[in-house]
């Protein structure tokens, strides 16, 4: 007789699932806020540390140059395929910290005046063929510890970039036949909360105790990478628990082969996905570095009086407690269905607390409490994005419109803000509205596209897969933040002051990604009509 009992394992439990996420999610919460931890102290590097711009841009896009250049995210996609997901979780998770403790040792007071610094500053000035490519990741007099901190940047970029395709493989292995969506775009709002954790805390850390370290930043972000570590460990051993009850086994029994990438590559599906990608991560964060000292090039901000509430420490705790209540309350409403009541009350209470948030960041005058807002929008529709991808489809529909948003957001920074310079109240409302809707679009990434992406592929080379978007990806990121730099210098005449630069030109070429993106968008709709690849089909079937 046939056994027909079917056996319940982890992944069937949804506590067990989402708990799963929530340590996947939490490891990408802490690793987004390194990636960003000195973008709203860049004038405070320039200070403390004597980083010119060039120094500064040359570090941060030093993020993605091994994966680009090294084709080190490829062999990632390769190690997940081979090796499974928890092993290149932990893996990703001790690279990045690694990377950390380099980039905060550069920073750090004990390396200035020291022998290493005096290396660094006498060597490292060419290298041979990536200067003549005009792609070296260091110049003749970058300062020693921006050079050091740059090769730090490099080994994170590394491991986060591999976090995040091991994260994509790990919610398709959990989430299968399920929630893909809602998790994929559920993890991705919790994960960005980082940016705006980043944001706030950043100067609050370099500025603690009235006198300026900008290593306390790093120190704080390195505390939280020790967490991410601890977080996939942790995933590890659900992770195996799994496979035992599964029977499932870590390592795939047919080895990686280089036709398995011939494969992908041969899928237009794939490409038009992966251009996607590209497009819309090129138009955003490479935009968040720049996002500040746009926000204070157009707005009409008064800084808070020193001494007084909303110059103090205080502050800065409560504005992200509301931060934190309105991402809680906004995404929580989303999973109640039968009480109404507690529903709408929840609802409201995102309402109040966004109002108090924001009213707090107007009161304290700075404008990375300001850009902070981007996320908060996305944590509360990407549940009924999510949600409506997986019961409904129109996944390529969702990226249209996403695409649209993206266009109007960009050029509303272009030629609406600067028409409110002078009017605080006015200006900041455009502010804030187009940061909000901004951080929406860009939540139709995860919860739209990544999920498409097992539809295209096998599910074996799922990895390499992620990877080659990935990877992808990254050429964007590194391109963009040289092209937005050229194009300020470019457009604005030399001592132009820092608060002072036209950015409208800047943002026209970011508009310019989201017309290509839309452009493509319509293209997937087509190609998906005729070769029925499923992406407007629901991930759940019934």
């Amino acid at each position: 007789m046939v056994e027909t009992t079917q056996k319940t394992t982890l992944r069937d439990s949804a506590a067990m699932r989402w708990t799963a996420l929530l340590l996947l999610a939490l490891g990408m919460f802490c690793a987004y806020i390194f990636m960003d931890i000195l973008s709203p102290i860049k004038d405070l590097m320039e200070i403390d540390r004597g980083w010119d711009s060039k120094a500064f841009g040359t570090m941060e896009g030093a993020e993605t140059f091994l994966n680009v250049f090294v084709f080190f995210l490829i062999f990632a996609g390769i190690i997940l395929d081979k090796m499974g997901v928890r092993f290149t979780a932990v893996l990703s998770g001790v690279v990045m910290l690694v990377g950390g403790l380099i980039k905060y040792y550069a920073i750090s007071p004990s390396f200035m005046g020291s022998g290493l610094e005096h290396w660094f500053t006498e060597n490292l000035n060419y290298i041979p063929l990536f200067d003549e490519l005009g792609v070296s990741p260091f110049y003749r007099g970058m300062p020693a510890s921006a050079k050091v901190a740059g090769i730090g940047f490099m080994i994170f970029g590394c491991g986060a970039e591999m976090a995040g395709i091991t994260v994509s493989r790990g919610i398709v292995k959990w989430f299968k036949g399920r929630e893909t969506a809602l998790a994929m775009g559920s993890e991705m709002a919790l994960a960005r909360l980082g940016v705006a954790t980043c944001m706030i805390f950043s100067p609050y850390f370099a500025r603690l105790g009235g006198y300026v370290n900008v290593s306390r930043s790093v120190a704080f972000g390195v505390v939280l990478l020790c967490i991410a570590l601890i977080m996939f460990i942790t995933y590890y051993f659900m992770d195996k628990k799994l496979d035992s009850q599964t029977g499932e086994a870590e390592e795939k029994d047919d080895p990686f082969k280089v036709s398995d990438i011939g494969k992908i590559l041969s899928s237009l599906g794939f490409w038009l996905v992966a251009l996607l990608c590209v497009l819309y991560y090129s138009a955003i964060f490479p935009f968040q570095k720049y996002a500040v000292n746009m926000l204070q090039c157009n707005l009409t901000l008064t800084e808070a009086v020193p001494g007084s509430f909303w110059a103090g420490d205080s502050v800065t705790i409560i504005q992200y407690i509301l931060m934190l209540v309105v991402a809680a309350a906004s995404f929580s409403s989303n999973f109640i269905k039968t009480n109404k009541g507690l529903k709408y009350g929840l609802m409201a209470l995102a309402v109040v607390a966004l109002v108090g948030y924001c009213y707090m960041g107007y009161m304290r005058g700075t404008a990375e409490t300001i850009f902070a807002v981007f996320p908060l929008l996305a944590v509360a529709i990407t549940p009924i994005l999510g949600n409506y991808v997986d019961h409904k489809g129109k996944a390529a529909s969702m990226l249209v419109i996403g695409s649209l948003l993206l266009i109007i957001c960009h050029l509303t920074f272009a030629f609406i803000l600067p028409l409110f310079k002078g009017s605080a109240v006015g200006g900041t409302v455009v502010a804030y509205a187009t940061i909000l809707v901004l951080g929406a679009s860009f939540s139709l990434v995860p919860a739209a596209l990544w999920p498409s992406v097992p539809k295209l592929v096998d599910e074996k080379i799922i990895g390499s897969a992620y990877a080659l978007i990935f990877w992808i990806q990254n050429i964007g990121l590194w391109l963009f933040p040289i092209l937005i730099g050229n194009v300020l210098t470019s457009t604005n005449a030399p001592g132009t002051p820092p608060d002072e630069l036209n950015y409208t030109w800047a943002l026209v070429m970011l508009a310019c990604l989201g017309v290509a993106a839309l452009l493509i968008g319509f293209y997937l709709k087509v190609v998906d009509r005729k070769k029925h690849l499923g992406l407007e089909e629901p991930n759940i079937k019934k």
